[in-house]
């Protein structure tokens, strides 16, 4: 594990030394965290995406043409060439 005084080179920090005592203890404690990960026997555990025991519900992703083109076009007010007309907005 690197000392303080690596981290604040790394950093270039320049803190007071009741600063750099509780930030030495902060990446201790941290490290400390990591290296303990680092001994769990996680073979074969599936991945969670949550541990909230929720499932969501889909449907069949499937495509359905509800409407025509010409539906869809026998609402609107213009027309042109099978496409909605509309005023233009550039001048």
């Amino acid at each position: 594990m690197p000392s303080i005084t690596s981290f604040e080179t790394m950093a270039m920090l320049e803190l007071p030394q009741d600063e750099r005592e509780m930030l030495g203890k902060c990446i201790e404690a941290l490290a400390d965290s990591f290296t303990k990960l680092e001994h769990i026997e996680a073979e074969g555990v599936e991945p969670l995406v949550t541990v909230l025991d929720i499932h969501n519900i889909l449907r069949e992703d499937r495509s359905e043409k509800l409407l025509t083109r010409a539906e869809i076009l026998s609402n609107a007010p213009e027309q042109c060439d099978g496409y909605f007309q509309v005023p233009g907005t550039l001048e």
